[in-house]
């Protein structure tokens, strides 16, 4: 590991985060209120109907003169936001002007990284298969979605159509893993400049420790492999499931960031 693989690893998850929140921005109407700002090598992401830190959080290099122009800018649409920082690019001045405006470091999320040089063997259960998700399926990639991570169905229809926005644009790729022939869990993928970002995972409660989550990593390696990738990536909560079959599927620890937030 060094600083300039942290730099590329960094990168990807901007990348992904970038083109995802512009092509919801994108919608007619923009109906999200998606918002996206520049300071100098931090972007800053919004959204007016969605609340949660995944959609309003600052990523990438923030400078010391940028710190109340990006505070400012969260506070004029009264909406709480996250600043995620990588160890590589810790800086003491930021962190201390960001601790007077009464900012603390509440987290830490990981990330994790595989060289993609050798083919990638899937497992040999024939109860689990993986396939490409169909465009008519987002209705149903939307519910796994859902009830996989804990949300309520009454958001399935601005699940559905935030990722259907994704179906066909550059770079991105929509999986769905079956049990015994029954849809059970989704999966995404992001790829550009040689690198795959694993973005999103979810299988259904009833069907978890089964093999899925492990599955839908290998055939999105795989993919990636096929597809003229030299690296993959992601993100998980550390020491969390996700983090072990990450593990398991030969991915090694990148880095945990700092989540910042206010009090």
């Amino acid at each position: 590991m060094n600083t300039s693989l942290a730099a590329i690893i960094e990168k990807a998850e901007i990348d992904y985060m970038l083109d995802r929140m512009q092509a919801i921005k994108e919608r007619d109407g923009n109906p999200e209120g998606i918002e996206i700002r520049r300071f100098h090598d931090a972007i800053a992401f919004y959204s007016r109907t969605m609340p949660w830190g995944l959609f309003n959080n600052v990523k990438g290099t923030i400078q010391e003169e940028d710190v109340e122009a990006i505070i400012g800018f969260y506070e004029e649409r009264s909406r709480p936001f996250e600043l995620q920082f990588i160890p590589s690019k810790a800086n003491k001045a930021v962190f201390r002007l960001l601790h007077d405006r009464s900012f603390y470091q509440a987290g830490f999320h990981t990330s994790m990284y595989r060289e993609l040089l050798h083919e990638i063997e899937l497992s040999n259960n024939k109860q689990l298969l993986v396939r490409e998700l169909h465009e008519d399926e987002f209705e149903l990639y939307a519910q796994i979605h859902c009830l996989g991570t804990g949300l309520s169905l009454d958001g399935q229809s601005s699940v559905a159509s935030n990722n259907r926005v994704l179906h066909g644009r550059k770079g991105w790729r929509y999986y769905i893993g079956f049990y015994n022939e029954e849809p059970a869990a989704v999966a995404v993928m992001h790829m550009k400049d040689q690198v795959a970002s694993l973005t999103f995972a979810a299988t259904l409660p009833a069907y978890r420790q089964l093999g899925l989550h492990t599955e839908l990593l290998l055939y999105r390696m795989k993919e990636a492999l096929r597809r003229g990738c030299k690296l993959i990536v992601g993100q998980c909560a550390y020491c969390s499931g996700s983090h072990r079959n990450m593990e398991r599927a030969g991915m090694k620890l990148a880095y945990t960031r700092s989540t910042w937030t206010q009090v």
